[in-house]
């Protein structure tokens, strides 16, 4: 059973005087799975940075098909976009998993950065970095098959939640992965016919993790920001 130390990985970058000055603006608030924070065009109102669990950003297609675009996870900040100007959201932003976070006006999170650069700082090496991310996601999409790109999104979801079993619908992988629902379940039992996971009705469970990075593509571990920010 794996277990992460609590908390989000940026506000624990900061040293204590700016992360107790951040913290006194920011409100801990827990999201059931499947709540949505934003919709395309919305305004982004606030920040969430992520303690526990998973969000995606979701682009939605005129035709009603989905495919995830980025997670944010405790290493990040759901939001960021707007973390420097206000900005409307260009995705569907939603809770994949159950989610605590410290929610955060951007507004007020706005005017903390322009007084004190360490935070803007922080959050502006996270925006770089998930820009990296992003450019290496692009080469991963063109070039890679399903089956490498299924073991590396199960690989991100198991760094960001504790244990090792995932409550994921096939519906729900085949659009995040923008696969049909087919792809997605020849994919998943190639990976358990490898020993890598168990799966069953929707619920994956990691069995041997070594046996699944193996299967993923490069990508996992050249772009990911959870292990940059983690091996930090």
């Amino acid at each position: 059973m794996r277990h992460h130390p609590p908390g989000n990985l940026l506000i624990r970058e900061l040293d204590s005087d700016n992360r107790e000055a951040l913290l006194a603006i920011a409100t801990p608030t827990e999201f059931a799975p499947g709540h949505v924070f934003s919709e395309p065009d919305d305004l982004i109102e606030h920040l969430h940075f992520i303690d526990s669990g998973f969000c995606s950003s979701v682009a939605v297609l005129e035709d009603g098909r989905t495919v995830e675009t980025l997670m944010v996870g405790r290493e990040g900040v759901l939001g960021v976009i707007a973390s420097a100007t206000p900005q409307r959201a260009h995705t569907r932003a939603v809770a994949q998993v159950a989610v605590s976070a410290q929610r955060v006006e951007a507004l007020r999170f706005r005017a903390l950065a322009a007084q004190r650069p360490a935070i803007r700082d922080v959050v502006a090496d996270y925006m770089a970095r998930l820009q990296g991310e992003l450019e290496q996601s692009s080469a991963c999409n063109a070039l890679h098959h399903a089956g490498q790109r299924f073991a590396k999104w199960l690989l991100r979801c198991h760094d960001r939640v504790d244990g090792d079993t995932l409550s994921l619908t096939q519906e729900y992988l085949a659009s995040m992965l923008g696969s049909q629902r087919t792809t997605v379940n020849e994919a998943a039992q190639g990976l358990q016919k490898a020993g890598a996971i168990a799966y069953s009705r929707g619920r994956i469970t990691v069995l041997d993790r070594a046996a699944l990075e193996r299967a993923a593509c490069e990508c996992y571990r050249a772009g990911d920001v959870f292990r940059a920010r983690a091996a930090d």
